[in-house]
């Protein structure tokens, strides 16, 4: 872990009321047409005729493709990707959580590059430059505002593909507790769990560097001491922003460090049931981290987190620290209100060999820090039922 190579591609402007700076950061970036990407909940919600608003008071040009969809596929992509190239815009706006910023992303490769989003699995496939887009998240989770991925999910199969290249990374992330007060209760409790996971898989995984993990540490450090307040106070900006905060660092920890088994094992479980995204890596976690503790470097990586966040003493060894661990995200799914369990979540026992083998092929698990193939996927599944 001594040799690395760290950079900051996105630009990161925060604070309460930060979206009225919205049509001043599109100009600096030579903006005159710009898509925004959202979807109707945010229309309802008044926050994209804000966005358009600050956009028009700087003399742009807008146009609102408003049909994000939860977990976008390559079907929802191309739809937002015909409706820019009837106007083609000089910027993305990506306004909502991470199906928001997923969509602009997938539209941007394939509106500047062409061919169809499989084209783009992997990192580093497109060849011409991307359009600028600024990333607005409404949703403390995915911290794809400071990431260089879009998830898709092919439409026939709901496979999840990683479609990464340095120059889809957002230009800025304009990040604004504000805008993440109206969010249902569930959805900020599945999004802070995607958020924690992000922070406590990044601090492991065989990728890591010593500069991912400073910005694991302080996300892991944010999202636990403010977590449970936004749930339980969510009009509490100062909550909310450092929740925003956690989700943006832990994306920028993502993007150096890459994820593990948690994220493996829950992308089948959102194909075939339908199960927030946040809710399945959350699930798993405890015993991923279990599981991954038998690694003693893995274990004085997950006791950092835990002394960090001040969920041990200094002076605690690395096997009580990482019980301490375990037991805290054990009390913060409770707080979540989400399962406890898979079999609560519909998930048969029986499905698990075939789950096992969905979550093996999956491209987040090549970097966790003990190997995971089917059999490993398989205990991890039974361990969680």
């Amino acid at each position: 872990m001594d040799a690395f190579d760290f950079q900051l591609r996105t630009r990161i402007v925060y604070g309460d009321g930060a979206l009225a700076r919205l049509g001043e950061l599109a100009r600096e970036l030579g903006a005159r047409r710009v898509l925004l990407v959202t979807d109707v909940g945010l229309v309802r919600a008044g926050h994209a005729g804000r966005g358009v608003a600050a956009l028009t008071e700087a003399g742009i040009e807008v146009r609102v493709f408003d049909r994000v969809h939860e977990n976008p596929t390559t079907v929802h992509v191309d739809e937002c990707r015909a409706f820019a190239a009837e106007d083609v815009p000089d910027l993305f706006v990506a306004l909502g959580g991470g199906s928001s910023l997923d969509t602009a992303k997938g539209a941007n490769f394939l509106l500047t590059n062409g061919g169809v989003m499989q084209d783009y699995w992997g990192i580093g496939k497109a060849q011409k430059p991307l359009l600028p887009l600024i990333a607005v998240p409404t949703t403390a989770g995915t911290g794809s505002e400071t990431q260089s991925f879009a998830l898709i999910s092919r439409a026939d199969d709901g496979r999840k593909m990683a479609c990464g290249d340095p120059k889809a990374a957002p230009a800025i992330a304009l990040l604004d507790p504000e805008l993440t007060v109206t969010q249902p209760r569930l959805v900020a409790a599945c999004t802070g769990l995607d958020a924690i996971t992000h922070a406590v898989e990044t601090a492991v995984t065989t990728k890591r560097t010593p500069l991912s993990l400073v910005f694991a540490r302080e996300a892991f450090r944010l999202a636990v001491q403010s977590f449970e307040r936004v749930l339980s106070a969510p009009t509490d900006l100062a909550a909310r922003g450092a929740m925003l905060r956690a989700a943006a660092f832990a994306g920028i920890a993502i993007e150096n460090s890459m994820l593990g088994a948690s994220h493996a094992c829950a992308n089948p479980l959102t194909a075939r049931y339908d199960l927030h995204h946040g809710q399945a890596v959350g699930t798993l976690l405890p015993h991923v981290v279990r599981f991954n503790a038998a690694d003693p470097a893995s274990a004085r990586a997950y006791a950092e987190l835990a002394r960090a966040a001040e969920l041990c003493g200094p002076d605690a060894s690395p096997g009580e620290a990482v019980k301490a661990l375990i037991e805290r995200l054990q009390a913060l799914l409770r707080a979540a209100g989400v399962p406890a369990g898979l079999i609560a979540c519909g998930v048969e026992p029986d499905a698990l060999p075939s789950l096992a083998l969905d979550a093996a092929e999956q491209w987040t698990g090549r970097f966790n820090p003990r190997p995971v193939g089917a059999a490993e996927c398989e205990a991890l599944y039974r361990a969680a039922l």
